[in-house]
């Protein structure tokens, strides 16, 4: 993007019944409480600024000991103002914090927005001191944005408002932006500027102690000036209500994208790396999953959240992801084709009908494939015979016109003639018209017709490519969970009776047996006879595991031993396994060891479990065995799952392919790994004690042997 104008007209102000934060974003009346009269101080600049702003309703300075404010009265507590109050803008230092609120809910103000500093972000004392505030905004019915925030604005021309301590008011636009940050915000409102992009609403909600994004994001969805929500956050608290409400905007009648980039990372605790499902559920790797079932647009940067939001706001939703590339320079043609392609677009063929058509207007120099290269020494016909010819293409659902600026390129009007396509287009355009000081002029007329404009080629396509996300997400079907028959009482009996800690083997095959899990027949033995009787009766080949509670990694100790193949292995492994515990664990208790048949060879795969302190419970799947440290390839998602989910979470690793079938290797059974899925999701969200749960390896064979869990862990909390 380069400068000009990327505001769009405002829509009328909200006209159905009142939102509890009507009185946050469109107050008639805003008091602010401890302004100073010292410029370039925060409380002087927040009250300066409501007054230039062109704030449409009243503005009550409450500065105890002053007469007046900017030559505005000013009042010595937020009591002694005679007027009704809609909303305080709270600037006192933190320790009078507290009773400034509290004066606000004897005034009967509904909204406040408290900038101080001096919070949780400080420790103990500070928490203690937010603490009290949430209390005094329950019990008067206080909408609170903050504290420790830069404020609000609202740029309808209906109400004006600038509640904050930023620069400058910002251009009106379609675009909302809420932060956590309010240094952030600061820099995002320069970037803005400099881009001339404009916002409907602009909020930094800070410590959230009161108002968090779940409720601004209810507020956005019903509001008519918003189009695309951008969002920075540094920590979620409530993940599940993040998500319910993400979905109710990206999904919903009136669905709007949300984009956002979630910073910071939570420590792991000393016992998560001891299962894989707890050393690779990071909050990081949980949320990129979470957000992408709940509609939610991750972006790693601003740069590519506005280049990604700009493309929505202003152009229409593609069909497909299909994109056509004219171009008057090979090379960027090509950098752009590469481009599209890693980012997960399509640079389809054009259609034999619409390269002929392009042949008699471009000379015979000219590529009429697909990218369409018009040659350097391209004017604007050239350029329009291209456009006219890829738009009508039904090939192609979006068009990318890239410029290199060369002495016979006749920047403006390739410009206007993009723009009068773009009146009657129904599919998305975007340009790159690369370089600076010669193209800008033609930028300049872009942009004020609201085509986004990208400095590089691979910036459009990155955008574009989120821009199809939105509308993948939106195709998808909507979550529909039915839980599955299990006995629910069978494994309630187990975990009641079983302390904190890791559970045995046989009792969390039994759990999940009691699942309906594909648990191979097994019995724990305490003698070398009994584990040859069970021997005996479901058939060689069989495995003999150890059993004890203090032993977590059986093969350490040499506690596993496979493939027995008649009754005197059997007996021999029993008596040796003893005895090697014995030396190498002297302080475990042996429980005996679990007796089970031999699993037929097959792809070993990875389910897990986590009761993650932020979102609850979730639910991994992977490629197993010894690959699952060494290659990572695992994904995540909320527990429970539908079965679309569980569809969508085995297709998303790159193990699928192997899954498949490979060089000869027949397929699994790709159903009933997801129906495995979906039964471990179901167990972790009926028990809350499930703190971590890892099914490793489940054994994946064809339809016709089917799946077996070969190995599991279950740990419980209290």
């Amino acid at each position: 993007m380069n400068s000009t104008s990327l505001t769009a007209p405002i829509a009328s102000q909200r006209t159905a019944a009142a939102h509890p934060l009507d009185g946050v974003f469109s107050p008639k009346s805003v008091a602010v409480l401890g302004v100073t009269p010292t410029p370039d101080t925060v409380p002087y600049d927040i009250f300066h600024n409501i007054l230039g702003s062109g704030f449409q309703g009243t503005v009550y300075p409450v500065a105890p000991g002053k007469r007046s404010i900017c030559a505005v009265r000013a009042y010595r507590y937020v009591l002694d103002i005679p007027d009704d109050v809609d909303q305080a803008v709270i600037v006192f230092p933190a320790d009078v914090v507290e009773r400034a609120l509290e004066q606000c809910g004897k005034k009967g103000i509904k909204s406040a927005i408290v900038i101080s500093a001096g919070f949780r972000e400080i420790g103990a004392k500070g928490v203690a001191r937010e603490r009290r505030l949430k209390d005094i905004c329950k019990e008067y019915g206080i909408a609170m944005i903050g504290p420790n925030c830069l404020g609000v604005i609202n740029t309808d021309p209906a109400v004006r408002l600038n509640a904050s301590f930023a620069r400058k008011m910002p251009d009106a636009g379609r675009i909302a932006f809420l932060s956590q940050s309010g240094a952030l915000c600061t820099a995002v409102l320069d970037y803005a500027r400099e881009k001339h992009i404009g916002f409907s609403k602009f909020v930094s909600f800070g410590n959230k102690a009161g108002v968090t994004e779940i409720e601004l994001f209810d507020y956005l969805h019903a509001d008519p000036q918003t189009d695309v929500i951008l969002l920075y956050l540094e920590e979620l608290r409530d993940g599940r209500g993040l998500i319910e409400a993400a979905r109710r905007v990206t999904r919903n009648h009136g669905a709007k994208p949300i984009l956002a980039i979630k910073s910071g990372r939570t420590p792991q605790g000393a016992d998560a790396a001891a299962s894989h499902t707890g050393s690779l559920a990071g909050e990081d790797a949980v949320c990129d999953a979470v957000f992408r079932e709940a509609g939610i647009i991750r972006v790693a940067s601003i740069e590519e959240l506005f280049n990604a939001a700009i493309l929505y706001a202003y152009q229409p939703l593609p069909r497909g992801n299909r994109l056509a590339i004219v171009t008057n320079a090979g090379g960027p043609g090509v950098m752009a084709t590469d481009a599209a392609i890693r980012c997960g677009l399509s640079v389809p063929r054009l259609t034999d009908e619409t390269m002929e058509r392009l042949r008699g207007p471009l000379p015979a120099t000219a590529n009429v494939k697909n990218p369409v290269d018009v040659i350097g020494d391209a004017r604007a016909d050239r350029y329009m015979a291209a456009l006219e010819g890829v738009l009508a293409d039904p090939n192609i659902d979006q068009t990318l016109v890239i410029l290199t600026p060369q002495s016979m390129t006749d920047i403006e009007a390739i410009a206007r003639g993009v723009c009068k396509f773009h009146e009657t287009a129904d599919k998305p355009l975007a340009c790159s018209f690369m370089g600076a000081t010669d193209v800008g002029p033609g930028i300049r007329l872009l942009q004020q017709a609201h085509i986004p404009h990208y400095i590089l080629p691979e910036w459009a396509c990155e955008a574009m490519a989120y821009v199809q996300k939105i509308r993948q997400w939106r195709e998808q079907p909507a979550v529909s969970y039915e839980p599955l028959p299990v006995s629910q009482a069978a494994a309630r009996a187990i975990l009641d009776e079983s302390e904190e800690g890791y559970l045995d083997e046989d009792k969390a095959l039994a759990v999940l047996a009691a699942y309906g899990l594909p648990v191979p027949p097994h019995r724990l033995c305490t003698t070398a006879d009994e584990a040859v009787a069970f021997a005996e009766k479901i058939g060689y080949p069989v495995v003999l595991r150890v059993v004890s509670p203090q032993i977590v990694h059986k093969s350490e100790v040499r506690g596993i031993t496979l493939n027995l193949a008649h009754a005197d292995a059997v007996r021999g492994a029993f008596e040796r396994m003893q005895k090697h515990i014995a030396q190498a664990a002297p302080q475990a208790e042996i429980r005996g060891q679990l007796v089970r048949g031999m699993i037929p060879p097959g792809y070993e795969l990875i389910l897990g479990a986590k009761r993650d302190p932020v979102f609850g419970a979730t639910l991994m799947f992977g490629l197993g065995g010894i690959y699952v440290e060494l290659f990572g390839d695992v994904t995540f998602n909320l527990a429970p799952i539908d079965a679309a989910t569980a569809s969508r979470m085995v297709r998303q690793v790159k193990a699928f392919k192997l899954l498949q079938g490979a060089r000869g290797k027949p397929p699994a059974d790709i159903e009933s790994i997801e129906d495995c899925l979906r039964r471990l999701g179901q167990l972790v969200s009926d028990f809350d004690r499930i703190a971590e749960l890892d099914v490793n390896p489940l054994i994946a064979g064809p339809a016709e042997i089917g799946n077996a869990v070969a190995d599991v862990r279950i740990r419980l909390s209290k």
